[in-house]
């Protein structure tokens, strides 16, 4: 079993999770990220892949996609599902995404959903720097940002769209979409909410 902190509680229902996420539809949980993504075929990363559902909708729409994601689980679930779709799949982790190497400008958008709120501020920092280097010119980050208690993840930390924007102006990044106060999909989580955020490399 993976060490990444983050990924503290996932192991206690890890079918469940699977099987829940891949029942999601990316164009309703994902609404307000689909006019960001690039009108043509581009690279898209996906950093915290989960059980590959967000990833297998891009890849669909023609986008070359790089899923990363550190649960091994999920990361078998995802390559089994999908197993007919373009994907680059990784074993891999924020905040450094070490497999994707030293190269910079690699990406055209960056997708981080339902992941933010497992990284400490000293991780959300340099993975912010990591997504600044990795998108191109022109390229696009969008974040959602929880709020509420603690789900099957327990190892969780406050979010806020006014700090993350701050972090993302620090590494040049622009903010071009702030979303506050977004109902949860599940209608038994009335206690969560979301930010959504899209941060644009000028």
């Amino acid at each position: 079993m993976t060490t990444v902190p983050g990924t503290a509680g996932y192991d206690r229902s890890i079918q469940r999770f699977i099987a829940s996420s891949q029942a999601l539809d990316f164009a309703k949980v994902c609404q307000a990220f689909v006019d960001y993504l690039p009108l043509r075929p581009g690279q898209v990363l996906d950093a915290g892949a989960g059980a590959g559902q967000n990833a297998a909708a891009i890849a669909k729409m023609g986008h070359s996609v790089v899923a990363v994601e550190p649960m091994s689980d999920f990361l078998t679930a995802a390559r089994t599902t999908y197993a007919d779709l373009p994907i680059t799949w990784l074993d891999d982790s924020l905040p450094r995404l070490e497999q994707l190497g030293p190269a910079s400008a690699q990406f055209d958008f960056i997708l981080v959903d339902g992941v933010w709120h497992h990284l400490d501020e000293s991780e959300r920092a340099s993975a912010m720097a990591r997504f600044a280097l990795l998108l191109k010119s022109g390229g696009r980050c969008a974040l959602s940002l929880r709020h509420g208690p603690a789900g099957l993840g327990t190892c969780i930390y406050p979010t806020d769209a006014r700090c993350t924007i701050q972090q993302a102006q620090a590494c040049g990044l622009a903010c071009v979409l702030r979303l506050e106060n977004q109902p949860s999909i599940f209608s038994h989580k009335q206690d969560v909410t979301w930010s959504r955020l899209v941060l644009l490399r000028p």
